[in-house]
């Protein structure tokens, strides 16, 4: 029998966490981040000072927080799907393409993919935040500083995880 390797059998990290049944392990994980940046947040920034406790500014932002921050990380995602798809129409260089999607630290080029996936994602999460979940807070700033701390700290950074550290 002839020697066949199977390249697309093992799917890249990144991908991992938008199939089931991981889906559910990767909503479980960022709602629990999630819930720890909005009660730190709260606590950080002060937000007892404009009127509301706790419980009453959890209740009221983390679902959202958490629905728009997994939007944002599949639209990061995307970027590196465009990658894959772009080497479907155009025969990129499969070293480049790979190393996109199983470790981008083999190629400076690839890091600067996925670390541009993980900025887009990042900027989502801030505008979702900003615009849609806290825009009843009055204060800008303060909605601004709780914006670009979910940013921050949510991203999907797990897209640098090469995939060679599990398989």
């Amino acid at each position: 029998m002839k020697n066949v390797k199977l390249y697309n059998i093992i799917l890249p990290l990144w991908m991992l966490m938008f199939l089931p049944p991981l889906i559910i392990i990767s909503l479980v994980g960022n709602f629990i981040i999630d819930s720890l940046v909005v009660i730190g947040c709260f606590y950080a920034f002060k937000v007892a000072e404009t009127g509301l406790n706790l419980k009453e500014f959890y209740k009221k932002h983390i679902l959202k927080v958490w629905g728009f921050g997994f939007l944002s990380d599949f639209i990061g995602a995307f970027v590196i799907f465009l990658v894959n798809m772009f080497d479907g129409i155009f025969n990129l260089n499969w070293r480049f393409v790979g190393s996109v999607n199983f470790n981008p630290f083999e190629s400076v080029l690839a890091v600067i993919v996925v670390l541009i996936s993980i900025a887009v994602a990042g900027f989502f999460i801030y505008f979702f935040n900003y615009r849609f979940v806290f825009n009843k807070i009055e204060d800008r700033a303060l909605r601004h500083k709780i914006s670009l701390t979910l940013a921050i700290i949510t991203m999907p950074w797990t897209f640098l995880i090469p995939s060679k550290i599990i398989y």
